[in-house]
């Protein structure tokens, strides 16, 4: 029994273990950004996009789609995943940008993509100078919540359904990207988010129907000392955002999620000591609704949907979500908004203080020649107006496009292009080659991201 804990693996290795392991991705840590591309693409700003059905002439074929984010246009190049990741969905970029890792719910599995090349990551023996493709990687179920560690080595995911001798199911899985293996799983019953400190030290871990938020010491996993330890006394928390290393705001999910109430909770000072179990008893600010947050500046936004909101007048939707602006210092509400309702999982911020908010399993409206809209929010910072956009579908990707006014949304399996000024589609921007500002990708697309 491995730190004392039923239902360890005993796979479990060191964090410095796995960076000093004797298979190292290509080229690891010398990555020195889009000017060295050499991939067929050719394109030194790089926006990827994850389409599982991109046509092949026979049927769908399982691609990344890359786009020019500087001038909105689809590449002929193409990065293929067949045999790797056959449903590519959600990504995630390691802190480097060097590489993408990409999961596919066929078979629940991760592929890592070496950003530099438009390839599958490859992997040379320190005995051999022979390079061979980092192997897919297998999770023991699915996951909506990955990141990949500040060394860009090591990758964790959350697995809710995983299975665990003695315990209920639920784990965090441990992937070391060099050797292309599952090199730890620590159980955590229900685990179904991940949120990293900046520095990469501590995960905390959000589980269904939980009322306690685990956090795990990335640097005692593999060591003697269980790495979780224990926070006690939220409301369903199911999300956080870190202001620093040491302090977060938890987000409080509350009767959304079968809780009571939900609110955002200040935890300071540090977390707890592995192996050890604390009660939160600090600074609790109640909200309408609270899944997801963003902090930007002394403001933190926080999104969620309250049982019962009225939407108002303007929609024929009868509940609405609810977005709540807290000064981050006081721990006061300075302002709210009604948005879009659903289970809010995505929000990005624009240069010019545009926020972004996307949901799933929101209220759709699809009248001909009347109201249209789905689960896309923006809110303007300045003005705190909001803006639905009449577009219909869950919001699976948003991405900001550096240097421009330009987001890129992944709603409805399409890709929509945005003008931050207007906060509408952009039409034929004169930046652009194509003749509606927008990028016709056919297939059904899931996640973008900008990877240069």
């Amino acid at each position: 029994m491995l730190f004392g804990v039923p239902g360890l693996k005993r796979t479990v290795v060191s964090i410095f273990a796995l960076v000093a392991a004797t298979v190292t991705i290509v080229a690891c840590g010398s990555y020195s950004g889009p000017s060295n591309n050499q991939g067929a693409s050719k394109l030194k700003f790089r926006a990827f996009v994850s389409n599982p059905l991109f046509p092949n002439g026979i049927g769908g074929s399982p691609v990344l789609n890359i786009v020019d984010a500087s001038k909105d246009v689809l590449s002929f190049s193409r990065i293929s995943l067949a045999g790797n990741s056959t449903q590519p969905g959600l990504m995630a970029l390691s802190p480097n940008l060097r590489f993408t890792m990409v999961f596919s719910s066929a078979g629940n599995s991760v592929t890592l993509i070496d950003n530099t090349t438009e390839s599958i990551a490859q992997s040379t023996s320190s005995s051999s100078t022979t390079s061979t493709p980092v192997p897919t990687i297998s999770l023991p179920g699915f996951t909506e919540s990955m990141f990949i560690g500040t060394a860009n080595t090591t990758a964790y995911a959350a697995v809710p359904t995983a299975q665990v001798m003695g315990q209920a199911p639920g784990a965090v899985e441990v992937l070391n990207l060099q050797t292309g293996s599952v090199a730890a799983s620590i159980p955590v019953p229900g685990a179904h988010f991940i949120v990293p400190s900046p520095d990469g030290n501590h995960i905390l871990v959000f589980s269904d129907n939980s009322d306690t938020v685990t956090v795990i010491t990335t640097i005692a996993i593999g060591t003697h000392t269980d790495p979780r330890s224990y926070i006690t006394g939220f409301d369903r928390p199911a999300w956080a955002v870190f202001s620093d290393n040491s302090t977060a705001y938890v987000l409080n999910c509350g009767a959304q999620c079968h809780g009571i109430a939900a609110g955002v909770s200040l935890v300071t000072g540090g977390f707890p000591t592995p192996g050890t179990t604390v009660l939160f008893n600090g600074t609790t600010t109640a909200v309408s609704g609270a899944t997801m947050g963003l902090l930007s500046g002394s403001a933190l936004y926080v999104a969620g949907t309250p049982p019962s909101t009225a939407c108002g007048a303007g929609t024929s939707v009868p509940n609405c979500g609810k977005l709540s602006v807290i000064d981050a210092g006081s721990m006061a509400v300075t302002g709210s908004a009604t948005i879009t309702d659903g289970y809010h999982d995505r929000m990005q911020m624009t240069k010019d203080g545009q926020l972004f908010i996307g949901s799933q399993g929101c209220s759709n409206v699809n009248i001909s020649g009347g109201e249209v809209r789905g689960c896309l929010s923006i809110f303007n910072t300045r003005s705190s107006k909001v803006v639905v956009p009449p577009q219909i579908g869950d919001v699976t990707g948003i991405q900001p496009i550096t240097g421009r006014n330009v987001v890129y949304v992944v709603q409805d399996g399409g890709l929509g292009i945005y003008d931050t000024t207007t906060d509408k589609l952009q039409v034929s921007p004169g930046n652009s080659q194509n003749n509606n500002g927008q990028v016709d990708i056919v297939g059904q697309l899931f996640d973008v991201k900008l990877v240069d």
